[in-house]
């Protein structure tokens, strides 16, 4: 969670890269031993002002792959009890065999 205290509107910026960041921790975490990943393709769309207290974000694989990964991502916003979903994200992420040494 990025907590964001600007008692305004959330940068769009900043829940894009709080998704990207979320998916690719996702697809990593399926990765095979000896590969990182890398962002291919990224979407966003932003459903609606992000108001609140604090962002979260929910990211998931969707099918992993040998070579890609696909994943999805919701980002919300706090507001007291209340969580509002403010964007969606998809993701292509591209597994690499680390380099030795």
């Amino acid at each position: 969670m990025a907590v964001v205290d600007w008692g305004l509107i959330m940068a769009a910026g900043v829940m894009v890269t709080m998704a990207d960041h979320s998916m690719g921790a996702a697809a990593q975490s399926l990765a095979p031993e000896g590969y990182f990943v890398l962002t291919a393709e990224l979407s966003t769309q932003l459903l609606r002002a992000a108001q609140g207290e604090a962002l979260e974000c929910e990211a998931r694989v969707l099918k992993p792959g040998r070579q890609v990964c696909f994943t999805e991502a919701d980002v919300y916003a706090l507001q007291g009890e209340r969580r509002v979903h403010v964007a969606r994200a998809s993701a292509t992420m591209a597994l690499l065999a680390s380099r030795p040494g």
